[in-house]
């Protein structure tokens, strides 16, 4: 590479649901040296609620078409899925057919948005470009172990490898400590302050679900076991049974949906307990809630949270990924285990602990002080400007 020329990075990503990694994604997007730096992104599905967010500085080529643009008929969209999957099978196998037909190009580095990205990166059949490996996950965490030996034989793989958390990274080595590492960084996600203060200000695009006569907690995540919104569901039935009224709302929407249906249905906290779908701007709904709650098993270092902290919103979330670093137990947030007796405990006590929840809003006040994205970039553009330069 000369440098008269930008470098060409390629973005791998499936596509673009809303979520932390889309988000993260689009940020990079946004502020990585458009003057140094020719971006594409590369989706295997034209999908998601953020597929059109992608800036006009950046080139957007995808494999298939997503569910948007297929017919509304049931029968038909079957064979369309059927067909979408035969052809996402086929290219996997000839990852040739990508580089030569689809993406028409050869690019300086290929990045992994995901664990689940790996593997068409590895695969390209651009041998002389840098590959880089994003990784947001605990490797410990019971569900992802059918695909570990997997990732573990990536890893090496990569020219370099980024960890959005420090926990994330110390977990990794601690649990594979003779892995053949590439070289590696901690790179938190980097938060839009600015963008979330403006949007928060904007109004609720649809009505409200709950009138305001009791407190209002929301979390906002994609509907995912993991995200722990069934042992939510069930402190919640507790407290209203023991005399503490108040509201919960969800925005997102994923696979778990049904399952949380039925037992919102059992527990009969239809009219308390509302999943209110995605909103592509979430942030009115988060400011007008009185508190915001993350039960989540897993997380890395949560984008959602960070936005809740900056919107100054009480928050309760699990000790899990770098969220402790993130806030300070019973100074701006509230930290809990993994389960429902923590979960009844922490809402309880914002409930009725109104000294509690008026020092975590006083300590929020220059909470965003915390949250520097400007070594983010800068960093980010250091790592690849040296692996071109290798």
């Amino acid at each position: 590479m000369t440098d008269s020329r930008k470098i060409k990075l390629l973005f791998r990503h499936r596509s673009m649901e809303m979520g932390g990694v889309e988000k993260v994604m689009l940020s990079l997007l946004n502020n990585l040296d458009r003057e140094k730096f020719d971006m594409t992104v590369l989706l295997n599905l034209n999908q998601g609620e953020l597929r059109n967010e992608i800036p006009a500085h950046v080139r957007k080529v995808y494999l298939t078409d997503g569910k948007e643009d297929m017919s509304k008929n049931s029968i038909l969209q079957k064979v369309q899925l059927l067909q979408r999957k035969r052809k996402l099978e086929k290219l996997a196998k000839n990852p040739e057919i990508i580089d030569r037909a689809i993406l028409k190009d050869t690019y300086d580095v290929e990045i992994a948005m995901t664990y689940n990205d790996f593997e068409p990166v590895l695969k390209s059949t651009n041998k002389a470009s840098k590959k880089i490996g994003w990784f947001h996950s605990e490797i410990n965490v019971p569900k992802l172990q059918p695909l570990v030996p997997k990732i573990l034989e990536h890893f090496p793989q990569f020219d370099y490898m980024v960890y959005c958390s420090q926990r994330i990274k110390d977990h990794m080595h601690r649990h594979c400590p003779d892995l053949k590492y590439p070289p590696e960084s901690v790179i938190v996600n980097a938060i839009p302050i600015d963008e979330i203060k403006e949007k928060s200000q904007q109004p609720i695009s649809d009505k409200w679900p709950v009138n305001f006569s009791h407190p209002v907690f929301i979390s906002v995540g994609r509907l995912h076991t993991r995200k722990g919104y069934h042992k939510l569901m069930e402190a919640h039935a507790k407290l209203l049974k023991d005399g503490f009224l108040h509201y919960v709302i969800i925005l997102g929407n994923g696979e778990e949906l049904p399952n949380l249906l039925l037992q919102q249905k059992k527990l009969g906290v239809e009219s308390t307990f509302f999943f209110a779908g995605n909103k592509m701007n979430p942030y009115p709904y988060m400011k007008q809630a009185d508190f915001f709650i993350m039960p989540s098993e897993s997380e890395a270092w949560p984008l959602v949270l960070a936005e809740a902290l900056i919107l100054q919103k009480p928050a309760i979330a699990t000790d899990t990924g770098d969220v402790a670093t993130m806030m300070e137990d019973r100074k701006t947030g509230y930290l809990i285990s993994y389960n429902t007796d923590d979960m009844y405990t922490a809402m309880k006590e914002f409930l009725t602990n109104d000294e509690l929840v008026a020092g975590i809003r006083k300590n929020l006040e220059h909470i965003e002080e915390k949250f520097d994205n400007r070594w983010i970039f800068a960093e980010v553009e250091e790592i690849l400007l040296n692996l071109v330069k290798k």
